[in-house]
């Protein structure tokens, strides 16, 4: 690779950002850790009109919570700040470049109305052909006073100077997409600087990718129509452009509709406390668009930033399966070390265990591990280990009791000296095994359904198990 890699993800404030935006995210971060790159966070907040209070600052926490918090940006700060357009509107930035580009001729001042540009979509739309401005504003007799409100607009040029010389069409190779071609004849002369003195999107986001650096641009193929104008910008500029990467849409589940809240376009942190892994996240949406040509379903974070490439990037639209997703953390769950599974569970562990040390933690967590596929599902299946059930017995049941009681008081709570015992109590009791278990599970955790028996009564102990029994009887 020739040039240093320094990405961006560069989401506006207008809305929460859910997964299937984040993972374009996760994906300038992997290429980033791949590359031994650079993870920059900038926030385009330059539609002023739409911004969505706390959106910046959920920006920032769904980045942290999935765990590719950036190397630069708002909080983290950086040589190459502002990174909030905002912030950058006003050290006149924006301003500075307009002004290189109207000496230029490239920029020009339009005074058109909302009303006349208006009439003008309207009767495109009735002759069934694509707006495009009528450079009204270019003709000297329609010229006003620059003092008076008005837009600058990016003048389309008749040719684009590419590596095969002069031609018609803006092209350029994708790394996604491949050989792309759009004719210069149909793209409209957009707006670069709004009437507010606010740069557009295009507009701020050519100025900031240089001013930063950034060596490659993946973001959602919905931009792909915007590319044009960006490589035209930054040839009216010299500048050299960056790579884009165009990444595949998210879709729901049936694969023919975008993404929505009922298929499961939450934020990252509605996931987190639903009980979801920040590991098992980074898989699942690592592979909505990505794979490394194996059958691999499941990877480390350490295997998706070895494995990560451009090239394997695909183009078809990815599906987003919540019930891949569920299998996949609760796949994680089950085959992460105690100690790990032990730091992500503390927030969802019942509050009576905050008296327990982490050994006992420890031993509750191998009993109920394989039964886990949410973190949130710990509460109800360890409270018993923390606080005395109460449970209901029948009466016959009850009366079996004091006999394991007094069968136990003697036992050194070994898994097979437990097991012993109340296999031979059972025969001498003429009772079926299961029965009287089923019996001694519900007066020791209140609950028909719990892990195996004789680790329960030993994870429990002594103490704790007899007090239950007797308690009982």
């Amino acid at each position: 690779m020739s040039k240093s890699v320094r990405v961006r993800f560069a989401p506006s404030p207008t809305g929460h950002l859910h997964v299937g935006g984040v993972r374009s995210g996760l994906f300038n971060w992997l290429w980033a850790r791949h590359t031994g790159g650079v993870f920059v966070l900038r926030i385009e907040d330059t539609d002023r009109g739409r911004l969505v209070e706390d959106a910046v600052d959920q920006i920032n926490d769904s980045l942290e919570a999935l765990g590719i918090a950036p190397d630069e940006g708002i909080r983290q700060g950086g040589e190459y700040g502002p990174y909030l357009q905002s912030e950058r509107k006003e050290q006149g930035i924006y301003d500075r470049y307009a002004k290189e580009l109207v000496e230029k001729g490239v920029l020009y001042r339009c005074w058109c109305s909302a009303e006349r540009l208006t009439t003008l979509r309207e009767e495109a739309q009735a002759k069934g052909v694509a707006f495009k401005y009528d450079r009204f504003c270019l003709q000297e007799s329609n010229k006003r006073a620059e003092s008076e409100p008005h837009v600058l607009r990016f003048k389309i040029p008749e040719h684009y100077d590419n590596s095969k010389g002069l031609n018609e069409f803006v092209n350029w190779d994708d790394a996604v997409r491949g050989e792309m071609s759009f004719a210069l004849k149909d793209l409209d002369d957009f707006v670069a600087m709004k009437s507010d003195d606010f740069p557009t999107y295009h507009f701020a986001n050519v100025v900031d990718d240089h001013l930063m650096k950034i060596s490659h641009v993946l973001r959602a193929d919905e931009w792909l129509p915007s590319t044009p104008k960006h490589l035209l910008l930054f040839a009216a500029f010299g500048w050299e452009a960056p790579t884009y990467v165009h990444l595949p849409p998210v879709q729901g589940p049936d694969g023919r509709k975008k993404l929505s809240k009922r298929d499961g376009a939450q934020s990252v942190q509605e996931y987190i406390t639903e009980g979801y892994l920040p590991e098992a996240l980074r898989s699942f949406l690592a592979s909505l668009g990505w794979n490394d040509g194996t059958t691999q379903e499941v990877y480390s974070t350490d295997e998706l930033i070895k494995n990560f490439t451009l090239e394997r990037v695909q183009k078809s639209p990815a599906k987003f399966d919540k019930e891949r997703l569920t299998w996949m953390n609760g796949y994680m769950i089950r085959h992460m070390a105690l100690p790990q599974l032990l730091e992500h569970s503390r927030s969802f562990l019942p509050a009576s265990s905050s008296g327990s040390d982490d050994k006992y933690l420890l031993e509750v967590l191998k009993l109920v591990q394989e039964r886990v596929k949410f973190l949130n599902e710990l509460p109800e299946l360890t409270d018993f280990f923390f606080e005395d059930p109460k449970p209901a017995l029948n009466a016959e049941d009850a009366g079996r009791l004091p006999a394991v009681t007094k069968t136990l008081s003697d036992s050194d709570f070994s898994e097979s000296d437990l097991e012993s015992r109340l296999r031979t109590l059972a025969e001498e009791l003429e009772v079926k095994p299961g029965v009287l278990f089923s019996a001694i599970r519900i007066t020791i955790t209140g609950k028909k359904a719990a892990p195996g028996l004789f680790e329960t009564l030993h994870v429990l102990g002594k103490e704790t198990s007899l007090r239950r029994l007797a308690k009982i009887a």
